[in-house]
């Protein structure tokens, strides 16, 4: 079964890679000939996505950057700039880049174009900090230890910065600005994808300051008075190409889990809750269907938040997983794994956990306790022992994340 949840992420991700995408958007655009055409890259498929335009584009470009995160790059890409930097909490390096990535936007014509190739990841990589980069750090972990989801993140993060919420897009005018998205958050927000650096903001700055109220946030007065400054609500120098989603990467695993016997189940591409209890919600559903005469397939879609308690590595697929290993001790010829498309689940260099009916026991065997884990968000270092890490490395595209919950039968 460990083969057969290989073979689904393997034909899942390969469906996601953005090349095939990137190039039929580029043949929709219709570049002005005498102007210069910038590429700008950034998000962690930005090396992927860039690679596409150089193959397409060629000697058209005159210049560019990518922006990913650290040991996302696979090669030279001339004639861009290759920068790496820190995810998911921004560092120096990403205020270099993004600063450089601005000198290179600025006085620009009507007659030249910058493409803006954009993938999940972006938030904490393309930065211009209004506030200090220690504060912008110290409020990136405040919400990623809180609880809250992708959607509010975006909205904070959107107001304390120099390019996120269409500022990036303004500072490119009057050039054209030609957006190609590679969407990691559900129902394709493109003003919340990488906090929208090129697409007008529909969130307010009551929502913002309301996100900061239910959560407690610690901001400095700087930091409140941004929550009051609105972002640009109307940008007439963007054109927008939405490409690939979570639904897609549901679609290509539904259809290699068919490939291999099993029938596949879509549950959901917009599962949005703690990632534990997501976890235990699967494994109930693969005890009540244990009787079952065929092999199936549960295939879900979405991405999880984790509220921190403790101090432990992991990230919310592992979390997921590790919560459904309780349950599945008393299944039989039954597995779940969950992937972040990326290759890389919080902070870890995992991609993810795989676990099954006998995981239970190695937990146990090494002297673990599934819930006092899970207190201390500890969930690497349990999987690490009981052989349960997914690690695929970079897999250069981001369309969120991927659980897959297998039953199989003669």
């Amino acid at each position: 079964m460990r083969n057969d949840a290989q073979s689904i992420i393997q034909a899942a991700l390969r469906d996601a890679m953005p090349g095939a995408a990137v190039r039929q958007a580029l043949e929709k655009i219709q570049w002005n000939a005498q102007g210069k055409l910038i590429v700008v890259a950034v998000g962690k498929a930005a090396w992927e996505m860039a690679r596409a335009a150089v193959e397409a584009l060629g000697p058209r470009i005159h210049s560019g950057i990518v922006i990913t995160k650290y040991g996302h790059c696979k090669g030279e890409l001339e004639p861009l700039v290759l920068c790496e930097a820190g995810h998911p909490v921004p560092d120096e390096n990403g205020y270099r880049a993004t600063a450089r990535a601005l000198q290179m936007v600025s006085n620009l014509s009507p007659q030249d174009s910058v493409l803006f190739l954009l993938s999940g990841g972006g938030s904490a990589l393309m930065e211009q900090p209004l506030v200090s980069g220690d504060e912008m750090a110290q409020i990136t972990r405040q919400l990623l230890a809180c609880g809250a989801d992708i959607v509010q993140m975006n909205t904070i993060r959107k107001r304390l910065s120099g390019v996120k919420g269409g500022r990036f897009a303004l500072a490119c005018a009057p050039a054209q600005v030609y957006t190609v998205v590679l969407s990691d958050i559900i129902g394709d927000p493109l003003d919340m994808i990488a906090s929208g650096p090129a697409y007008p903001d529909a969130s307010t700055c009551e929502q913002a300051q309301a996100i900061v109220r239910a959560y407690g946030l610690k901001l400095s007065e700087q930091a409140m008075a941004l929550m009051q400054a609105e972002t640009p609500k109307a940008l007439d120098n963007v054109t927008t190409f939405v490409t690939g989603s979570v639904r897609q990467l549901c679609r290509s695993a539904a259809r290699a889990c068919r490939e291999l016997g099993y029938e596949p189940v879509f549950l959901t591409a917009s599962l949005c809750c703690e990632a534990r209890e997501a976890g235990a919600f699967l494994a109930s559903i693969a005890r009540d269907h244990q009787d079952t005469q065929k092999s199936l397939a549960f295939v879900c879609g979405g991405e999880t938040v984790v509220h921190l308690t403790g101090k432990g590595l992991g990230g919310r697929n592992q979390e997921i997983a590790l919560s459904a290993a309780q349950g599945l001790a008393a299944c039989t010829d039954t597995c779940l794994f969950s992937i972040g498309s990326d290759g890389t689940d919080g902070p870890t260099d995992a991609a993810g956990g795989i676990v099954d009916e006998h995981t239970l026991d190695r937990l146990n065997t090494a002297g673990l306790d599934v819930r006092n884990v899970l207190a201390n968000n500890d969930a690497y270092h349990a999987l690490q022992a009981a052989g349960s890490l997914l690690q695929t490395g970079p897999t250069g595209t981001n369309v969120n994340d991927l659980t897959v919950l297998l039953i199989r039968r003669p």
